[in-house]
């Protein structure tokens, strides 16, 4: 059955005397639009809104966020409306949540919250889920107090509870246990995935990867420009685990484009951390291909967002290309010229694309061309001994043998070979 929920958005308005409030503060427009977004995250995890309530305060209230008056207003609205949980678009203490679960006698989430059960219900990976359960558990820590009747197992043998060792303490005690395991084993997916990586770079092919905001039209994009079938829908976060494709530039050079989980404003800390494995693809790309809803009002605010995210991870010095999608709900060539101008702001250079009729993506694939680093071919000559026989298969594959002679036990080999097969093989150089 489907739960109904009550969206609750916070506006923090100025003071008197032209003072601003908290560094958090934002005008009614920015609080709407960041309320139909949690209306769309909610709809993403399987809950109807039935209704929504603004608060305007000068600061929050530290017991319930929203303050006695609104807690009431927001009471009377919930039983009206007969919902089975309050989605708050803020994050709440503890504290507050407790105490707002005890006035509103139904289920209240906050906004990380709802994000994290979105990404349980879409991790597929083995990877993707234990990133996802070591981020509510780092959430769930914090607020075990009032749970102790979910989280409870009866604790039987040696070790199991201490000399006056609470409920609660067992809880949290099983919890932490389970984080470190989940941390180890994470820590051996990235060292697999390292591997992958050293293999990956030490073929001549440069990787560029898609970034955006969520729902930008990414997966759609990868799509059309890889020919696979990787899931694309209307909802948010319909992408969680990476995938990579080989495809072919123009110039004939092949690049590997990798797909991303998709950003959004607020994305809790505790997932950007978690999800540190798979975001590494970002980090070592040559060139990052940047999505935009060009559509969307609130673009330029969400190609911030992705921007910000991008500087956490130290990406703001790699070579970028901005994308505007969908252009094709653009009726003038004028307009989506414009958004152009509005949404990139002259900084990164940027190309109008629609990923649903491929108007574009010839320009696109031209400018990716044109950005990806160039691996220079250099005529060399190796001496491979016998104990090296893999690495003539290498030449031949990714470069262009010229001449082969052998000179007792070893291999002498005159090719033209890309730079990064030249630094590969650079042991075996005839200087």
């Amino acid at each position: 059955m489907q739960e109904r929920a009550v969206l609750v958005g916070l506006e923090f308005r100025s003071r008197r005397g032209g003072r601003k409030g908290p560094a958090s503060s934002r005008s009614l427009t920015a609080t709407e639009e960041s309320l139909a977004e949690l209306t769309a995250l909610a709809a993403t995890a399987g809950a109807e809104v039935a209704g929504q309530l603004i608060q305007s305060r000068l600061v929050p209230e530290a017991a319930t966020l929203v303050g006695s008056g609104k807690v009431r207003e927001l009471a009377d609205l919930a039983e009206a409306l007969n919902a089975d949980l309050v989605l708050f678009d803020h994050d709440l203490t503890p504290t507050q949540q407790r105490n707002l679960e005890g006035a509103l006698s139904c289920k209240v989430i906050d906004r990380t919250q709802l994000i994290l059960d979105i990404f349980a219900k879409r991790a597929r990976t083995r990877e993707g889920q234990l990133q996802v359960e070591l981020a509510q558990l780092d959430y769930l820590l914090p607020r075990l107090t009032g749970h102790g009747t979910e989280m409870s197992r009866l604790g039987g043998g040696i070790g199991t509870r201490g000399p006056g060792e609470t409920k609660l303490e067992t809880d949290r005690r099983r919890i932490s246990r389970r984080m470190r395991k989940i941390k180890e084993d994470l820590e051996r997916v990235r060292g697999h995935r390292s591997v992958q990586r050293k293999l990956r770079q030490g073929v001549p092919l440069a990787t560029a990867v898609i970034v955006g905001y969520t729902n930008a039209g990414k997966s759609t994009l990868f799509n059309l420009l890889t020919g696979s079938d990787v899931s694309a829908d209307a909802r948010l976060f319909a992408t969680l685990d990476p995938t990579i494709r080989a495809v072919a530039l123009p110039s004939h050079r092949r690049v590997l484009l990798s797909d991303t989980v998709g950003f959004i404003r607020n994305l809790p800390p505790s997932l950007i951390q978690a999800f540190r494995a798979t975001l590494e693809e970002v980090t070592e790309a040559a060139l990052l291909i940047h999505v935009a809803d060009a559509a969307a009002h609130a673009a330029p605010q969400q190609v911030a967002e992705v921007q910000k995210v991008l500087a956490e991870l130290g990406c703001e010095k790699t070579p970028q290309l901005l994308v505007m999608n969908k252009a094709d709900l653009f009726s003038e060539a004028s307009r989506a010229e414009a958004a152009a101008g509005r949404i990139s702001g002259g900084h990164v250079r940027t190309v109008s694309v629609s990923a649903r009729t491929g108007e574009g993506i010839d320009r696109l694939m031209t400018l990716v061309d044109e950005m990806i680093p160039v691996d220079e071919v250099t005529r060399e000559r190796f001496r491979f001994p016998a104990a090296a026989g893999s690495c003539l298969p290498l030449l031949h594959e990714h470069g262009k043998v010229l001449a082969v002679k052998y000179d007792g036990e070893c291999c002498v080999v005159e090719a033209e070979v890309p730079e990064t097969i030249r630094k590969r093989l650079a042991e075996y150089l005839v200087i």
